[in-house]
């Protein structure tokens, strides 16, 4: 058999960052919700195989304004070591319900990492 073409042919060096993926899988889940495909959250737990709480902190992220949803999505991907934005990094902005605060919490971030 010959083996087929390279799927990652093309394709820029380094990996998208894990919050970068979990932004769109909360965009994706919500999409389920509203269309009805899945009731709750604890629906989503089960499907993923993850906690309740992890899906409670991943859907969390749609509360961010929308340019930093939109931030989030585009992060550089990561060619070497860890992620330089976590999860856990997003957090304390995901609480802050005043989009301004969330944007001064961001910009904070992103000039610690380098960004």
């Amino acid at each position: 058999m010959l083996p087929g073409p390279d799927p990652r042919r093309g394709q820029p060096p380094g990996r998208v960052p894990r919050v970068a993926r979990w932004m769109a899988l909360a965009i994706r889940c919500d999409e389920l919700i509203r269309d009805g495909v899945v009731e709750r959250y604890a629906d989503l737990a089960e499907l993923g195989d993850v906690s309740r709480a992890r899906v409670s902190q991943i859907m969390n992220l749609l509360g961010l304004a929308p340019d930093i949803q939109e931030a989030v999505l585009h992060l550089p991907r990561t060619t070497t070591g860890r992620d330089p934005i976590l999860l856990r990094d997003l957090q304390p902005i995901v609480t802050a319900l005043d989009w301004g605060r969330q944007r001064k919490l961001w910009r904070a971030l992103r000039c610690r990492h380098g960004g």
